[in-house]
């Protein structure tokens, strides 16, 4: 397996800076200190703002095929040093080997499609001649970079999740500064690095891990035009409040269902419930926590789903045969412990799992769960599942809607009406039909309403958020 370095810098307006070496990162399944990277200042943050607004003329002047240079270089070096950054992923986040490996390759996608886009900055040209008063008027507009651009990213998809916000940056020529979660910033910082070799303007990019504390200015400073976080619903409306005039696209909590109809196939649904559940031990904003079974296949289905989560592997995630790994951390592999025991004891029935040790949680499912438990109502981001029962469709699509979340949702059914009416009926940001809604393909547009946040993520649609349109109005006489 690749090795990692001791120590690993910040990048600051595009230059590695080694200030201190005060950021401790363990390996989260051993507990034991993996490395340590530099942790950024308030004064390193406020000198990464100031150098992003220098680039923001530079980077707005890029041509396209510039842009997709950098993006396609981008690519090259991710493939060259695929299993580097797998092997980073899975000790930085505990993450699976295999599905470390397929975060990199989403990586590559990610970047990939951005460099695809960057040359498709399509404005349009428009009649204005509706009325006599506005005869000989013609309008063209085209998008512009929105300006210096701050993101925060999330310490469950560490790689690909700061590529949704980076590769749509550049793709449109905006500068930005990052700050990475600090359980896991190697993805973003080895990024960073691949980023620091090609020819940006100076000031292009920085990447800071940094404490919650000391990254105020991430949200606050007035020289940034957009914030994007992805994250918690408590710490996204919270900044929210806090953004200013910034534009925000907050990418939140989910409490994602998957509806399983009685002409569903039913070993097709298993396989991917199973994986929807429990992949990367359920730390997942899209994982699979609802399973909402009409009542004719519900037995049924029932023993197949306890049966085939018996059969899951737990342990170390670098072994290849592991598919439940380590959650990020013991407190909250405790916190959910403690809403799985609070089901129980308020009459749930635990079909299995459900034990604890350190930061290893049991995959757990869970039936009769009272309506007010917070397993059901709040985001597990954990390996828990509850089943549930319907008999009539509509009573599904309500159960799905009682939620305060709405990211994703996944219907299996052969009805074709059922499908369309899904579609119109639930508040959600996406539909998956035959499949769960941990489904993800990085050019689709993403994202949640309602306490899920704010505007779509796919890259196309990030550009999208980080540019504005300019019109031209030209009079002829």
């Amino acid at each position: 397996m690749p090795t990692l370095k001791e120590t690993y810098p910040l990048y600051l307006n595009n230059t590695a800076a080694q200030p201190n070496t005060d950021l401790e990162v363990t390996d989260k399944f051993t507990g034991e200190v993996a490395f340590r990277t530099a942790l950024a200042s308030p004064e390193v943050i406020d000198e990464a703002i100031a150098g992003a607004v220098r680039a923001t003329e530079p980077m707005a002047r890029l041509a396209s095929y510039e842009r997709k240079a950098v993006l396609d270089h981008c690519v090259a070096r991710f493939r060259e040093r695929f299993d580097e950054l797998a092997y980073a992923l899975c000790v930085e986040a505990g993450k699976p080997i295999k599905d470390s490996e397929g975060e990199v390759t989403r990586l590559i996608d990610t970047f990939q499609i951005a460099a695809e886009e960057s040359t498709r900055m399509y404005g349009e040209v428009m009649p204005l001649d509706i009325s006599e008063r506005a005869k000989g008027y013609q309008s063209i507009w085209k998008r512009v970079p929105i300006g210096p651009c701050s993101f925060i990213s999330p310490f469950n998809f560490p790689l690909n999740l700061a590529a949704h916000k980076i590769a749509p940056a550049i793709a449109v020529g905006c500068p930005f500064v990052m700050k990475p979660a600090s359980k896991t910033p190697l993805g973003a910082l080895i990024i960073g690095e691949i980023l620091a070799e090609t020819d940006l303007p100076k000031g292009a990019f920085s990447i800071l891990p940094a404490s919650r504390d000391g990254a105020d200015l991430f949200t606050t400073d007035e020289r940034l035009k957009l914030l994007s976080f992805t994250g918690s619903p408590a710490v996204g409306w919270d900044l929210k409040a806090r953004c200013g005039k910034k534009k925000v696209v907050l990418e939140l909590g989910g409490n994602a269902a998957v509806i399983v109809d009685h002409d569903a196939d039913l070993g097709d649904a298993l396989e991917r419930i199973i994986f929807g559940a429990f992949y990367q031990s359920g730390q997942s904003c899209i994982g699979v926590q609802r399973i909402i079974i009409h009542e004719d296949v519900y037995d049924r289905f029932k023993a197949m789903l306890v049966e085939k989560t018996k059969t899951l592997v737990a342990g170390d995630p670098k072994d290849r045969d592991t598919f439940i790994g380590p959650m990020i951390s013991e407190g909250e592999a405790q916190r959910l412990k403690g809403w799985i025991d609070e089901a129980v004891e308020g009459g749930a029935s635990l079909l299995t799992g459900g034990g604890c040790e350190g930061n290893m949680l049991e995959a757990t499912l869970l039936e009769d769960v009272h309506k007010d438990a917070k397993a059901l109502n709040e985001e597990a981001f954990g390996p828990l599942a509850i089943l549930q029962k319907f008999g009539d469709f509509g009573e599904a699509l309500a159960e799905v809607n009682r939620s305060t979340f709405g990211l994703q949702a996944g219907i299996f059914t052969r009805d074709l009406f059922k499908m369309f009416d899904a579609w119109d009926r639930l508040e959600v940001g996406g539909v998956v039909i035959n499949d769960v809604p941990s489904y993800r393909v990085d050019n689709m547009p993403y994202g949640g309403v309602k306490d899920s946040g704010l505007g779509r993520e796919g890259i196309r649609f990030a550009m999208e958020d980080m540019t504005e349109i300019r019109n031209l109005v030209i009079r002829r006489g």
